[in-house]
């Protein structure tokens, strides 16, 4: 029995041509895209936050029925921040549009235009290992502005998106490279 709505956008017959570790297609170059997909990792913490969230919800249904309304706000606006904290967490990583490169991280977001880029390489160095302070040696995808000021590392091998998928890291840095081979020229 065909599920025409498992159809939609792709075959399902298709073997292979739409695995997890496949990055997306790119049809409007002038939105804001990440070349990949987000890592289990990073999807996983942000379930177990969204977990805590409802137990902290159902805390605040449970405190407004007891009668204490301040101290349901109080929690509730604790789970409005889990929830937010959630959320932020699957945005962090590297957008890309025709306008520039996005450096999205939990707290900022940086944002410079292509023509300022000089550079987007590969490179062997240390890095942070799930973003914690401990270090190991893997490969990193740095950007380099036109006064040779480099950027913080924007993907790493060893970060909540590739960790033990290097293919998927692999695909993601020459996506990127790609969109400033062809948009640094501009």
């Amino acid at each position: 029995m065909p599920l025409p709505f498992l159809t939609a956008d792709r075959a399902v017959d298709a073997p292979g041509e739409y695995s997890d570790d496949v990055a997306l297609p790119f049809d409007d170059h002038d939105r804001w895209r990440r070349p990949y997909r987000p890592g289990p990792w990073r999807v996983g913490a942000a379930a177990m936050l969204l977990l805590l969230a409802s137990f902290v919800l159902l805390a605040a249904v449970i405190i407004a029925a007891a009668g204490e309304p301040a101290g349901a706000v109080a929690v509730l606006g604790i789970a409005v921040l889990v929830i937010a904290s959630a959320l932020r967490l699957l945005r962090v990583g590297v957008w890309v549009s025709r306008a520039g490169l996005r450096r999205v991280a939990f707290l900022t977001t940086t944002t410079v235009a292509w023509p300022r880029i000089s550079g987007v390489r590969t490179v062997q160095q240390p890095v942070r290992w799930l973003g914690l302070p401990r270090t190991v040696q893997g490969q990193a995808l740095l950007a380099e502005r036109q006064g040779g000021e480099t950027l913080p590392p924007l993907l790493t091998d060893h970060n909540a998106d590739f960790l033990g998928r290097g293919d998927a890291f692999d695909r993601a840095a020459d996506l990127v490279e790609a969109w400033g081979d062809e948009y640094r020229r501009c």
